[in-house]
């Protein structure tokens, strides 16, 4: 999938190259959202926060309301 994105960034860049200037700088935008998304997914989200356990002492007793 990564080189998906990347090919799709690269015919991006080459379709700005003939463009007018509005839509080059679209075609750019566009691009380098691509590359982006060709990046692995470790590299571009952050890691969620470690789940925290309740205290034990919640757990302990009977099991009896």
């Amino acid at each position: 999938m990564e080189e998906f994105y990347r090919g799709f960034a690269q015919h991006a860049r080459d379709l700005a190259e003939k463009a007018d200037p509005f839509t080059r700088r679209r075609l750019l935008d566009l691009a380098q959202r691509y590359d982006a998304k060709s990046k692995p997914a470790g590299s571009t989200r952050p890691l969620p926060p470690p789940r925290t356990t309740p205290p034990s002492t919640i757990f302990s007793g009977s099991g009896e309301a």
